[in-house]
Order: C-alpha cells, then structure tokens, then sequence
C-alpha cells in the first residue's frame, strides 16, 4: 500500500485528486492539505509515501515546502503539480528535492502512473524539463575543492551513485547489482546524508561536479 499526501490550495481540485488516488486499490489518500504550513505540521505524524505538491500555494511556496520536507524526511518522493509548464519554477523544485512534477490538467492514469514511476525511482518529467536537468551536468566546474574530498563513500555507495548518473532507477540499480530495492534506498538515504542533498538530482549533480573533467579528448 502507498500512502499519498495531497498539498492543494483549490478544494475541487483536491477532492478531484484525492478520488484520483483512492481509485487505485494500491493507493490510499492520507490527507488532503490547503497550505504548506499545514502539511509540514502533520506531514511527519502520517509519513506519506509520496506527496503531490502544489507550486504555488498561498503564503509558503510549494518549492519551499518541499526543500523542507527533503530536509527532515527524505525518503518521501514529492511530485510537484502545476497548472502550466512553468520550467524555471519547475527547475527549481528538482533542485528542491522534488522527484518529477504533473501538469493540472494531466488525466486520472498520468497521475496514478507517476505515483508509481516514482515508486519504483522513476522521475516523471517532460522532454523540456529533461534536458535542462542534463544541460545542468554540463555546466562548468566550479574551481572549489571537491565536494566529494571530505566524504567517505563507500565501494557500494560510490557504484549506486555511478548508476544513478546514468539515470537508471532503484529496480534498475538493483538488478544490475544483484541486491534488494529496499537495499539501494537504504544506501541511497545514506549518500543524501553524506552529501548534504536532498534528492537523486541533486546526488547526481554533486556526484558528477566532483569527478574529473571528461576523460574523452576533443
């Protein structure tokens, strides 16, 4: 069973949603809250597996309530859920620590389907919010020192975060070393901790920030 937490600001269209979760047998709604400041307030006593976020709530953001939530529960998968593809907004939230984000106007099976693509370590997104996350490897580095020089990683950790930059989910990670998808959760929290990071993106980024220039030459 998943429990899903909704945060929505718009009664309908959280009523509407809350039906869309409790229509799957698999799923169970554990709340339906109006603002961010209420969610965080009761968000730790029901432990949702996954939390469908609104951007733009009224006095705390959604953006905002999300870095918190990654923060002090970071194994809770946030779906952000927006009217229009509003990608600076919805580039912020990834790098909040949300896992991948639902148009409003997405139909009852889209959300259903993200809710278990995130599940199982899926990240639903566009095409377009996509690459700007892939044109975010790309930036240049920085000429700090490593973020990775005063952090022990271990041999597992360090291949669990190889296969997470080549964008494989937790099921994919595991078989690929032949160990549980609750075990690859476990070591990723670890790595979240070590990292000071909130999210597989975020892990990603700093992982491959801290690694050498490209070993293929021009």
């Amino acid at each position: 069973m998943t429990d899903v937490a909704i945060v929505e600001d718009n009664a309908a269209l959280g009523s509407s949603l809350r039906k869309i979760v409790e229509s799957a047998p698999e799923f169970n709604c554990v709340g339906v809250w109006t603002t961010a400041e209420d969610a965080l307030k009761k968000i730790d006593a029901f432990r949702p597996h996954v939390v469908l976020m609104d951007i733009n709530l009224p006095g705390m953001s959604g953006i905002e309530a999300t870095a918190l939530v990654k923060q002090h529960l970071p194994q809770i998968q946030v779906i952000m859920v927006t009217v229009y593809r509003d990608h600076d907004k919805i580039f912020a939230a990834l790098k909040a620590g949300a896992s991948g984000y639902l148009l409003k106007r997405s139909t009852p099976a889209d959300v259903r389907d993200a809710i278990r693509d995130v599940r199982s370590g899926g990240a639903p997104m566009s095409a377009e919010i996509a690459r700007r996350v892939v044109e975010a490897f790309h930036q240049p580095q920085r000429s700090t020192p490593s973020a990775l020089d005063e952090v022990k990683l271990s041999k597992r950790e360090t291949e669990i975060l190889e296969l997470l930059c080549e964008g494989l989910a937790n099921k994919e990670i595991a078989d690929r070393l032949n160990i549980s998808v609750e075990t690859v959760r476990v070591h990723l929290k670890h790595v979240y901790e070590k990292l000071h990071v909130r999210s597989r993106t975020e892990a990603a980024m700093k992982f491959r920030d801290a690694k050498e220039e490209p070993r293929f030459p021009l």
